[in-house]
């Protein structure tokens, strides 16, 4: 036997690094745990999966219709940005520029609080 000053070995025969948490422990052998599974990506131009299909940008329509000014008495134009639920549609949808998407915004609050918009549709209708 050798006289060594070292703790033994545990049980399974190997030597075992201190148990450290899961938050403090780093990436596996063979790369990160989210590269599991996946392949190469699909698409982009010339790889699999064809061309993809090209939305139109959309461009708003009162800078089209050269309209510097959106009234808030025109509830036929202002109520198609408007939403079901009565909420304002948001520039992502609804496709204005944000200087109309602010005169807009003015323009439906101003239409509510004088009744010619609803502020909320009724949940049983």
């Amino acid at each position: 036997m050798t006289d060594n000053p070292t703790a033994p070995a545990p049980a399974g025969g190997e030597a075992r690094s201190p148990e450290r948490p899961p938050a403090l422990r780093g990436p596996r052998e063979g790369g990160r745990r989210d590269d599991r599974g996946r392949g190469p990506r699909r698409g982009g131009p010339g790889g699999p999966g064809g061309r993809r299909f090209f939305r139109r940008r959309r461009v708003c329509k009162f800078c089209v219709e050269k309209m510097d000014h959106i009234d808030y008495k025109d509830v036929k134009v202002i109520g198609q940005f408007v939403g079901d639920r009565g909420k304002i549609l948001p520039r992502r949808i609804s496709g204005v520029c944000a200087p109309h998407q602010r005169q807009l915004k003015v323009a439906i609050k101003r239409a509510r609080n004088i009744a010619l918009l609803p502020f909320a549709v009724g949940r049983g209708a």
